[in-house]
């Protein structure tokens, strides 16, 4: 087996917490100095070993530890326990300017920032062009930097370590701030370097970026690692992590109130002679229902929907109450709530439904995650979200 580019062993890091920040604080604190000082653990007993042209996605809740992790494989910040190993030369992109001095021009800053990255000046030189060119700075080059915007900050950092020839590729979220146009290059970028077998660490909040361009999901909860291996199981667990939270958030309610206003007990998936869907797969144009069996707990104005979803966690349609314009009885009460959907043609072999009930503010009440699969036969011409019945012809092109 070939030696991993990166190893992570037993890995820790803790920060020290000051509660002395104010005059008032330290005048509390004066007598026992250690009263104001407590340890936070962001990495507890990490292990992770990262091979030669994964493109992996650490995911997370705030507070997880990803950007801590990332920064421990740069060797931007010390663990404080454990052993880190790393091969090749790394470009890291974790912090929004990071490696640029403001009071220096762009192109001054491209030459600082490659320098950095291990790159020596002829090695700038040769693809200096390239720089500016991809970051769309233009003019600006030579404009001092902390003159720039935020999404010309990152254009301008992005362009720089991605032709700094990184073995390995570590990305935090600061891709979301460039603008649409800036993103897709971003993301052709990765593609390009996942086909050089490159390897990539990519922090992300987005799921669908991390389905769409990862190979292997990460997922921290509390500095550990609760999942390591499939992208979609692993959202799977990050969307579990939620539910989880939004309960223990609704924990310091007592008796009746500690039980969501609306609970969604189930949801069945009837064909249109109203026979349950499952055990054949399904075939293009065939006509659901989808039915939500719901219990309104206490009187509340609701909304009630579904989601259907590829397994990697892509959305592929979404219909609710609200857009249909159906008003839900809040009364307490037990209800069936009835969507008909003619004509299905999904193109994706299985279907994850999702069901779920917020407040009439859109404030989430309860989520039945995942609440079904639809299986649906192979499209026997094309491939894709959805399939058609297609045809096709060709004749003589006439001058």
């Amino acid at each position: 087996m070939a030696e991993p580019l990166v190893r992570i062993a037993r890995v820790s890091k803790r920060f020290v917490l000051h509660k002395d920040k104010s005059l008032k604080d330290r005048v509390l604190y004066w007598r026992n100095r250690e009263k104001s000082r407590s340890d936070f653990k962001a990495l507890d007993d990490v292990s992770l070993d990262i091979g030669l042209g994964e493109t992996v996605g650490l995911i997370g809740h705030n507070g997880s530890g990803k950007s801590t992790l990332l920064k421990v494989i740069g060797g931007i910040i010390e663990a404080s326990g454990g052993d880190v190993y790393r091969r090749g030369r790394v470009a890291a992109l974790l912090e929004l300017g990071a490696g640029f001095h403001p009071d220096l021009s762009g192109r001054e800053n491209v030459y600082l920032n490659a320098a950095l990255l291990g790159m020596s000046t002829a090695d700038t030189d040769a693809v200096f062009d390239d720089i500016v060119e991809f970051s769309g700075i233009g003019e600006f080059i030579d404009s001092q930097v902390k003159f720039y915007s935020s999404g010309m900050y990152v254009r301008l950092a992005f362009a720089v370590a991605v032709h700094s020839d990184p073995d390995l590729l570590l990305v935090d979220e600061v891709l979301a701030v460039g603008d649409e146009p800036f993103q897709l290059k971003c993301m052709n970028k990765i593609r390009q370097f996942q086909r050089e077998g490159r390897t990539i660490v990519l922090v992300s909040h987005s799921a669908e970026q991390v389905a769409d361009v990862c190979t292997r999901a990460v997922v921290l909860d509390g500095g550990r690692i609760v999942h390591d291996g499939g992208v979609g199981e692993g959202i799977r667990v990050l969307r579990d992590g939620y539910e989880r939270d939004r309960l223990a958030n609704e924990g310091s309610e007592t008796g009746e109130q500690r039980r969501p206003a609306v609970e969604i007990a189930s949801v069945s998936v009837t064909d249109a002679a109203g026979r349950p869907v499952g055990g054949q797969p399904i075939e293009r144009g065939t006509d659901l229902a989808v039915t939500i069996h719901a219990r309104v707990v206490r009187e509340t104005e609701w909304i009630t929907g579904f989601t259907l979803q590829s397994t990697l966690g892509h959305a592929v349609y979404r219909l609710n109450t609200e857009g249909l314009g159906i008003d839900l009885p809040t009364a307490p009460g037990d209800y069936d709530v009835r969507f008909a959907i003619p004509s299905t043609n999904f193109g994706i072999n299985r279907l994850v439904i999702s069901a779920g009930a917020t407040d009439g503010a859109g404030e989430p009440i309860t989520l039945l995650d995942p609440a079904g699969t639809l299986d649906y036969a192979d499209d026997p011409f094309g491939a894709g979200v959805v399939q058609f019945a297609a045809t096709g012809t060709v004749t003589p092109t006439v001058a």
